[in-house]
């Protein structure tokens, strides 16, 4: 029977200050008990999609590789690895070979079925020929597309009764598949945006980003800005070519849009940071920041990790400095940012979304 560390303290660390919300589900739960009964202990395991470290410190004394794809995920499980006193974690990322053939992987489904396909894209080039693959999921969250991407790469795909509203789908026979481009290719403008798979908004530049440049203002005194949230760097790019000298940084928490971004947006001004806050730039740096925020994690809705990155960016902008935001209406984030800012103006708004200018 495989070793599992149990009695582990595992917390939610993100920017939430929800203390409702759990940091694992019955879907992980499930994961471990499979792990549990294997007969024979995996000589090389990897565990996709681990968001708090769940897995990852339970699995511990089987030395597990942590397949990232957000620094969030990556602060998290450090965070609870150092709280229970767990050392040698290993982390890894979707786009990069791994080091050992797997012969067991687990995944905690994704929302994005496209983020889903690159899990199992880089097991079917990251592995041996009898990996065995355990992806779980809450009930509630299953489609009939999980099992057609799995027989993609997959002879055998067999699915669980339900436990606890979970169920696990397990995949074996691997097949022989040649190695695809997990890129995308969106037109927008003048430009062709690549884009990896699992990235937000995968065949179009999102709408609420395409009204927000229609209506964001750029002045000359805007000399250092930052795209928070930058996805694909589309924003970036936009600022680019109408500032081509102005001093512009990206932060994303998804690897694999950071990775995007760079494909998109280069030069001797642009800088690119893999972060999921504004912890590592001082005070006053900003004369604008602009955002498309992000307030959908997964299948939860959480504004509570937007609103504190407004009030990041109010401490990281100049004196007279000014946020630009775009969100939905039903938001209503007027209500927050007026709590942060002293001037809060809507530049337009139309039945979907609103565009906030936020003057320090």
């Amino acid at each position: 029977m495989a070793t599992i560390k149990t009695q582990l303290q595992i917390q939610r660390h993100d920017l939430s200050t929800d203390k409702s919300l759990r940091a694992h589900s019955a879907a992980d739960e499930l994961l471990l008990k499979r792990v549990g009964a294997l007969e024979t202990k995996p000589k090389s395991l990897a565990i996709y999609h681990d968001r708090f470290g769940y897995l990852t410190c339970h699995l511990q004394k089987l030395s597990p590789v942590a397949i990232l794809t957000e620094k969030s995920q990556e602060k998290a499980i450090l965070a609870n690895a150092s709280a229970n006193d767990l050392e040698g974690r290993r982390f890894s990322n979707p786009l990069s070979p791994l080091k050992k053939k797997l012969d067991y992987a687990l995944i905690k489904a994704p929302k994005s079925l496209a983020l889903f396909q690159v899990f199992l894209e880089h097991i079917a080039h990251n592995s041996t020929a009898k990996v065995i693959v355990e992806v779980a999921f809450m009930t509630r969250h299953f489609t009939p597309k999980l099992l057609s991407i799995s027989n993609q790469y997959f002879e055998n795909v067999e699915q669980s009764k339900a436990e606890k509203k979970a169920r696990t789908i397990t995949l074996t026979g691997k097949k022989q598949v040649p190695k695809q481009d997990i890129l995308d290719v969106i037109n927008y403008r003048n430009d062709s945006y690549k884009q990896y798979w699992g990235v937000f908004s995968a065949k179009h530049i999102d709408y609420a980003t395409q009204y927000f440049l229609d209506c964001f203002e750029l002045t000359p005194e805007d000399k250092v800005i930052l795209d928070l949230a930058s996805g694909n760097g589309v924003i970036g790019k936009e600022i680019q070519r109408e500032s081509p000298d102005t001093e512009i940084h990206l932060l994303e928490d998804s690897y694999l849009a950071v990775e995007s971004a760079k494909l998109n947006i280069d030069g001797p001004n642009v800088h690119h940071h893999y972060d999921n806050d504004l912890t590592n730039f001082k005070n006053d740096t900003f004369d604008l920041i602009v955002t498309n925020p992000p307030f959908h994690f997964e299948h939860e809705i959480n504004v509570k990790i937007p609103i504190y990155l407004f009030k990041e960016c109010f401490r990281c902008l100049k004196p007279g400095g000014n946020l630009q935001l775009v969100s939905n209406t039903h938001l209503n984030y007027k209500t927050h940012l007026t709590k942060i800012f002293p001037s809060v103006q809507v530049l337009a708004e139309n039945e979907k979304f609103v565009v906030y200018k936020c003057v320090k």
